[in-house]
């Protein structure tokens, strides 16, 4: 089962905390994140780290959490429904 709206609020995120020049739909939902898919870096963890706990209240408390977590927005889903305290708004 998916999470349509969740997984769009997501990909709404990293693409505003990134200002990144591409639209929702062309972030498929198991596409790395980093090396070779959307080719993020260390600098975009930090901004992403902050807006997932700006939009979702999920924190993510530490490196190994966060390599684990933020592979796809499929794993940043699975990590906002198991630890964050906000759901999207439509």
């Amino acid at each position: 089962m998916t999470d349509e709206p969740l997984l769009a609020e997501i990909k709404q995120a990293i693409i505003r905390s990134l200002r990144l020049p591409i639209t929702a739909d062309e972030i498929g939902d198991d596409v790395p994140l980093f090396a070779g898919g959307l080719g993020l870096d260390s600098i975009d963890v930090l901004e992403l780290v902050l807006e997932l706990e700006r939009a979702f209240g999920a924190s993510i408390p530490d490196e190994d959490t966060g390599e684990r977590v933020l592979r796809t927005v499929n794993t940043i889903a699975e990590f906002v429904r198991a630890n964050g305290n906000k759901m999207p708004s439509r």
